[in-house]
């Protein structure tokens, strides 16, 4: 892409993870990343329409009146971890972000999903069912499957705030810089 900046709108669909949860909106990795987009005189920006505690099924009963709100060219869904942290069954899940991709692909909006990973607190099996549902949802509906975008920041205790689940202020510029790499060979 080289026309000039802020020519297409990606639209990230997350959790608190994305919304900043425990700091200012502009400390946070998308506010950082827009930033960079803009130093980069990269074509594209992101609306963050991310919301602390959302689940799938609070993404899908949004996704809609965002889309009405705002001019998207491309769909980034980041959710379902804290479908995963409550035990919500993998098929739910599933059905949700299905529904999403649905209603996007209507509007002719291409989706990316981005691959959550979750703590084992429900042991092997939920886990197993739960980072399988995206790998199925991906192929299913022909998206981009993102890596997920926490894997250098999750195990690093530095990094994350006392809760555990949630990135620190020092994490936000490496989050930031990982999902501008995955942006670049995804708007390629």
């Amino acid at each position: 892409m080289t026309t000039s900046w802020a020519t297409s709108s990606i639209l990230l669909l997350g959790d608190s993870v994305s919304a900043g949860y425990g700091m200012e909106e502009k400390q946070g990795w998308v506010h950082l990343l827009n930033e960079q987009l803009i130093a980069n005189n990269t074509p594209y920006k992101i609306i963050n329409a991310s919301v602390s505690g959302e689940t799938t099924a609070g993404g899908l009963s949004r996704l809609e009146g965002v889309l009405k709100e705002n001019s998207v060219d491309h769909l980034i869904i980041e959710l379902g971890g804290n479908d995963g942290l409550r035990g919500y069954p993998p098929k739910s899940i599933k059905k949700n972000l299905l529904q999403m991709i649905n209603i996007a692909k209507q509007k002719d909006i291409p989706v990316s999903l981005m691959k959550i990973k979750i703590t084992p607190n429900y042991g092997a099996r939920y886990l197993k069912m739960f980072e399988a549902v995206f790998d199925e949802v991906a192929k299913e509906t022909n998206s981009t499957l993102l890596p997920f975008f926490m894997e250098q920041v999750a195990l690093d205790p530095d990094l994350m705030q006392q809760d555990g689940i949630h990135p620190n202020i020092k994490a936000q510029p490496i989050i930031a810089k990982y999902v501008e790499k995955q942006l670049t060979i995804l708007m390629e």
